[in-house]
């Protein structure tokens, strides 16, 4: 479990495909001796078990195994050596919730269809799959790419966002463009309401 709350970005330094999953290694600065075996570390909102860490120079590294599904339904098939990821280690207990309640079970992948530049900010408008726009509301909140969002507006299947500039300091947003592919999990009671709805109906 997670908060969509991003604690640091790393760099994939290297990427190998072991038959059906991909071995990823990625640089952070998290501290090696706190990085436990089968630990849970979302990246780029992905949730994914580490297998191996350890230090290198000033940092430290983690390992994970990408699965084929994983691979089929994020954006984890594009990932390339040298990239930046959103991360953000497990949720404890007492720790502050600060953005909202995140899974890193990636729902969808929604494409950027466009992105104004303000007073240091940044609106973006993005298309979300249709089967999952009806999960995302005004006001309501998001995780893409592994950040908690707030949603402005929501036209059909497109909804807006805007970053501060701490937001866009603090994370791999910096780097997005228009058309590129985000990973988009919806609010998990956003999902439960729906369901429930349906089974009422």
């Amino acid at each position: 479990m997670f908060t969509g709350i991003v604690t640091d970005v790393g760099r994939i330094a290297s990427l190998e495909p072991r038959g059906g999953l991909t071995r990823a290694r990625v640089l952070c600065a998290y501290d090696a001796a706190t990085i436990a075996l089968g630990a849970s570390i979302a990246c780029d909102g992905v949730c994914l078990t580490v297998v191996a860490s350890g230090r290198e120079d000033a940092g430290s590294w983690f390992e994970v195994d990408v699965g084929a599904e994983t691979l089929a339904r994020t954006t984890a098939d594009a990932w390339r050596e040298g990239q930046s990821l959103n991360l953000e280690r497990a949720l404890k207990i007492g720790d502050e919730l600060g953005g909202h309640i995140v899974t890193g079970h990636v729902d969808g992948l929604a494409t950027i269809e466009s992105l104004e530049d303000f007073d240091g900010m940044k609106r973006f408008r993005l298309r979300a799959p249709h089967a999952l726009a009806r999960f995302v509301a005004e006001k309501g909140s998001v995780a893409l790419d592994g950040t908690s969002l707030t949603v402005n507006g929501v036209e059909d299947d497109v909804f807006s966002i805007l970053l501060i500039p701490h937001t866009i300091a603090a994370t791999v947003w910096r780097e997005r463009r228009v058309g590129d592919r985000v990973n988009l999990e919806v609010d998990l009671m956003a999902r439960y309401a729906a369901r429930l709805a349906e089974a009422a109906a």
